[in-house]
């Protein structure tokens, strides 16, 4: 990064320049994982596609697409384009079922990742001297570490205190001053109630900037997180499989969806079911390219992601919107799809109703039922009956009137949803399998 301009000059570069770097860089990977990815080679054959049909970058629809189960299928160490001797780190999903998907960096991608993650703290207001506090996991999340190299590189000091210990992630922040709070925004809802418990205003610390990702997010979720610190609360994007936090990041100035880092990730969006590319602008599921990794690069990795591409604003890189759900974990309850985006949109226009949640899944005889476990806020905990009884009522409407299904609604103590220190469980499903 040029220290002295403060961003990379591609992020500034005409859209004619960033086309002709990525038609570049997808032709070097193509033939990269054609000669030395036996599953690639085998999936670009069966599909009758060579490396030297890409052309241009419309030619990539051509190629196959590549899931979480070719990852698993060639597990551990089969999609790496490297010998393994080269690579220097080794990083791994925290999937739920089954066999991880792991990744791997030679020390070129380490230093990609790292740059990429700078300049995305950049982008969020971060600058060299600033004070970071890391509270994403460490150890095979690519979260704590990805964020740990990039901050460094930026030249930022870095406080790389991990999830968990609430109590003493206060005394850090109100002890060490950090400006930067890297985060996902369920833990950092977490940590606002523990500030709230020690009766200390969340207001009144050195934090200005949260970088929260790892989840998706509303935007009622980031005014309320920035109401509580007092904060800018800008949005990261990544996951490991195509190389981590970093891909793409929200620019402090203008907070309208995180700019994809072009010139080392091809986008595209299709339609989930028909794979078909679909036009700039339209809701679909996020797919991605790799255009610069060494030890195990990705051609039209299906994120699951749901999003649109936007144009670009405040960096000459295309946006996407907020991840609106996952095609993957979709609910279809009664015939009606449902994303728990959608409720939680719901649940906090409610001025009472606190951003802790927990949505069950359940089948009564042949019918599907759903319920929602929701607290009050905590400044609303000792309401009385009758208003929790009005606020239930409300979000039951909402979500009837808005998602169009029935559900129950419960409201608990404060402190009755469990608190999750990475990734919030959201969604538990009891149906039959």
């Amino acid at each position: 990064m040029d220290r002295h301009r403060g961003y990379h000059a591609i992020e500034t570069a005409s859209r004619d320049e960033i086309a002709a770097l990525q038609t570049e860089r997808l032709a070097w990977t193509l033939h990269h994982v054609y000669a030395n990815v036996p599953h690639y080679r085998a999936k670009f054959d069966a599909a009758g596609v060579h490396p030297g049909d890409f052309k241009r970058l419309e030619d990539l629809a051509k190629f196959p697409f590549t899931g979480k189960q070719d990852l698993r299928d060639n597990y551990p160490y089969s999609m790496f384009a490297v010998p393994r001797e080269e690579v220097v780190r080794i990083h791994a999903s925290s999937g739920t079922t089954g066999k991880p998907t792991v990744v791997g960096y030679t020390r070129n991608d380490v230093d990609t990742w790292a740059e990429l993650i700078a300049r995305s703290i950049h982008a969020s207001g971060g600058r060299p001297g600033d004070i970071v506090h890391i509270a994403y996991g460490y150890g095979l999340f690519t979260g704590g570490l990805g964020a740990h190299y990039g901050a460094e590189k930026l030249g930022c000091t870095v406080i790389p205190m991990s999830g968990g210990q609430t109590e003493k992630q206060v005394q850090l922040i109100c002890d060490f001053k950090p400006s930067i709070i890297m985060v996902t925004p369920s833990y950092m809802l977490a940590i606002a109630d523990e500030f709230r418990r020690q009766g200390i205003d969340a207001r009144s610390t050195a934090l200005r900037v949260g970088i929260h990702g790892a989840e998706p997010w509303t935007n009622e979720m980031r005014r309320e997180i920035e109401a509580v610190f007092a904060i800018d609360a800008v949005d990261i994007y990544g996951l490991s499989e195509v190389i981590g936090p970093g891909v793409a990041n929200e620019c402090v100035e203008t907070k309208d969806g995180p700019v994809i880092w072009e010139d080392h990730f091809y986008p595209e969006i299709i339609d989930p079911v028909s794979g078909e590319v679909l036009p700039e602008g339209s809701l679909g599921e996020l797919v991605f390219t790799s255009l610069t990794k060494e030890a195990m690069p990705v051609v039209r990795y299906r994120t699951r992601d749901l999003t649109r591409l936007l144009p670009p604003t405040a960096r000459a890189m295309r946006r996407i919107g907020k991840i609106t759900g996952r095609s993957d974990d979709m609910l279809i309850i009664r015939g009606v799809n449902v994303f728990p985006s959608q409720i939680e949109e719901l649940i906090l226009k409610q001025a009472k109703l606190s951003p802790h949640y927990l949505i069950e899944v359940s089948r009564d005889g042949h019918l599907d039922s759903l319920k929602v476990k929701i607290e009050m806020k905590a400044e609303h905990q000792f309401a009385t009956a009758a208003e929790k009884e009005y606020a239930a009522h409300e979000l039951q409407h909402h979500i009837k009137s808005y998602i169009g299904i029935s559900a129950r609604i419960e409201v608990v103590e404060a402190g009755g949803i469990e608190r999750s220190v990475g990734k919030a469980r959201r969604v538990v499903d009891q149906r039959p399998k």
